[in-house]
């Protein structure tokens, strides 16, 4: 059994959810850290984004975002090499961002409820990563981009 590390990165905003993805990951048996940064209401996302992603690409594992909406969080992991962040809405943003495009992190806003980010983290650390030949092909394009080596 593969056993993967979870990191949580949430801004002022995102804090009322922190404590229940925690307990909730790590009463499933998941490895789970909190970026240890204070929150308060002056805090900026980018840095609880950076922080998570930088811990996501050290351990090999995924990351959790959540912000007031989860564009800023996304936005800046974006800028990260090696991170793929997709900003997620239900199970099928979760499912689709891992399988199709190898998103190693997620980013929300607080816009949803509880059981329904539950169900988004369950669909995102459940899922394989992608295989099929057409998926695989997208992320070596979005790889040379990210490099500065892609060319139509």
């Amino acid at each position: 059994m593969i056993i993967i590390k979870v990191f949580i990165g949430v801004d002022h905003q995102g804090v009322k959810y922190k404590d229940n993805i925690f307990e909730y990951l790590k009463s499933n048996g998941i490895d789970v850290s909190c970026i240890d940064l204070t929150n308060n209401p002056l805090d900026d996302y980018p840095d609880f984004a950076y922080l998570t992603c930088k811990k996501v690409l050290e351990n090999n594992g995924l990351g959790i975002l959540v912000c007031g909406s989860g564009i800023g969080m996304s936005i800046t992991a974006n800028k990260i090499k090696g991170i793929r962040c997709a900003r997620v809405f239900d199970e099928n943003d979760a499912f689709t961002a891992k399988n199709h495009n190898g998103a190693n992190v997620i980013a929300f806003g607080v816009n949803l409820d509880i059981d329904e980010i539950y169900k988004i983290i369950d669909t995102f650390i459940a899922t394989k990563n992608p295989c099929e030949e057409r998926h695989l092909r997208r992320i070596e394009k979005i790889n040379a981009i990210e490099e500065g080596k892609y060319d139509l």
